[in-house]
């Protein structure tokens, strides 16, 4: 390739890098020694990325858009050339993040290239003068120049931030709002952590990561809820009647409270819960990841992800073997989670033995046993017929990388319609598996007694 910069990839290419450049940071880490003005052939983008580089250098991070447009606007004052930049840095914000990863690799070849043809003109020079001693210099001059892209991989000292390190909430979890899980997780899950809800069909998936999203809203937390079976305003109700306490059908009847309390909220929270709607079986997580960039470059701080849920996603490319493609998409997402900072939630379907058993175990999740792998928690939900009937489920934390695991709530409240779930007042054990058959019949019986005897009271 003898193109000295990208105007031989066109104009498109070059917002869609330039792009890139601000929304990912990883990338941006990469790259931004190596890139220069020069490999730009309009002076515009030459002037933006100039700006870019100077920001990252006094800051160690790309500026957002939103800081960009301030530092043209106090750099060039004169009111043609603010308006050519500011008309160029939308056409770049607005460019397509589709085909993210092929403007990344192909940026990042021909920046090797670059430094290859220098490292090769500077061990020409070395040759020419005879200095052949300098065989270690030689070898520098090269491995440098190949190891263009891996800049993204920080390495820390074990000793670093000892202060931070030893700080009694170092994590900063975030609690998903059920306290014996809460308890158990140290707070909830932090950022850059992944949570799995394993769960067969019709249990209640939907629910308990809403109640974690409402959870995280609620504590003042920005949080994207991604969905892709469920109508908007379907999931918009369980919010409300979260907040209100009112039955999903009900809440048309009592529309002026509920107008008013949620009128309140809206008013008085600072914090964004947004929700998005996606086709399923349509985006892979790479496509994912790109649009919560977009929204992040657009001013939407996302603390918090749900994702309802994992087997709707596409893997990025095909594997040739299911399974590992399942499991590439579960790493996508925790990596996804670690990049950008947030804590991540989502759930996956229990294979066919885990509709009827009452304590669903992690090798029952359907598919591969990768995603399993990937996940920091995972918190199984099983419902018998019984437990429906009666509002009740039986939680089992299954993997905790943070916390106690082996733990179970047995017949703990579960109400599907009202989002409550309570765990404080079940029955919490190790080693549910060793017990016997009839001891289980006999709690489900003494718990149906009590709820007959309870409804005779109330008639």
């Amino acid at each position: 390739m003898s193109n000295k910069n990208f105007e031989y990839l066109g104009n498109t290419f070059q917002l869609q890098l330039l792009n890139q450049i601000i929304l990912d940071k990883d990338f941006s880490h990469s790259i931004i020694d190596v890139i220069e003005p020069s490999h730009f052939e309009n002076k515009y983008f030459k002037t933006i990325l100039q700006l870019v580089k100077e920001y990252y250098i006094k800051y160690e991070c790309t500026p957002s858009y939103e800081t960009l447009g301030q530092i043209v606007k106090s750099e060039f004052p004169q009111e043609l050339m603010l308006k050519i930049l500011n008309d160029t840095i939308k056409q770049i914000q607005d460019s397509s993040i589709e085909g993210a990863k092929f403007v990344q690799e192909k940026a990042l070849k021909f920046c090797k290239q670059q430094e290859l043809q220098k490292a090769i003109q500077k061990s020409q020079k070395i040759l020419d003068n005879g200095e052949f001693e300098n065989y270690e210099k030689l070898e520098e001059l090269f491995r440098a120049a190949i190891q263009i892209g891996e800049g993204g991989n920080k390495l820390e000292d074990v000793f670093f931030g000892l202060d931070e390190v030893l700080n009694e909430d170092f994590r900063h979890p975030v609690a998903m709002g059920i306290e014996g899980i809460d308890r158990l997780l140290k707070g909830g899950l932090a950022k850059g952590e992944l949570g799995v809800i394993l769960a067969p069909t019709g249990v209640g998936k939907t629910t308990i990561l809403s109640k974690i999203a409402n959870t995280a809203f609620n504590n003042g937390y920005n949080v994207l809820q991604i969905f892709f079976e469920d109508n908007p305003k379907v999931i918009q109700r369980k919010h409300y009647t979260m907040w209100t306490g009112i039955a999903p059908d009900d809440l048309p009847l009592h529309r002026e409270e509920v107008l008013e309390k949620i009128g309140n909220l809206r008013d008085n929270m600072t914090n964004k819960l947004i929700l998005k709607k996606l086709p399923s079986d349509q985006h892979t997580m790479n496509q994912i990841k790109n649009m919560v960039r977009k929204m992040v470059a657009d001013g939407n701080k996302i603390d918090l992800i749900v994702l309802d849920y994992i087997d709707c996603v596409l893997p990025d490319r095909n594997l040739g073997d299911e399974w590992k493609s399942e499991g590439s998409v579960m790493r996508g997402y925790e990596a996804m989670c670690h990049e950008l900072g947030v804590v991540g939630w989502t759930a996956t379907q229990g294979n066919r033995s885990s509709i009827s058993s009452e304590v669903v175990t992690t090798d029952q999740m359907g598919g591969s046993i990768k995603k399993a792998q990937v996940g920091h928690v995972i918190i199984s939900v099983a419902k018998t017929l019984q437990q429906k009937e009666m509002n009740l489920a039986t939680i089992a934390i299954t993997k905790s990388r943070v916390g106690k695991d082996g733990v179970i709530f047995e017949n703990c409240k579960f109400n599907n319609e009202l989002l409550e779930i309570d765990t404080e007042s079940s029955v919490t054990f190790l080693g549910f598996e060793e017990k016997k058959e009839e001891q289980k019949r006999d709690r489900i019986k003494e718990l149906m007694d009590r709820r007959q005897q309870r409804e005779q009271q109330q008639n």
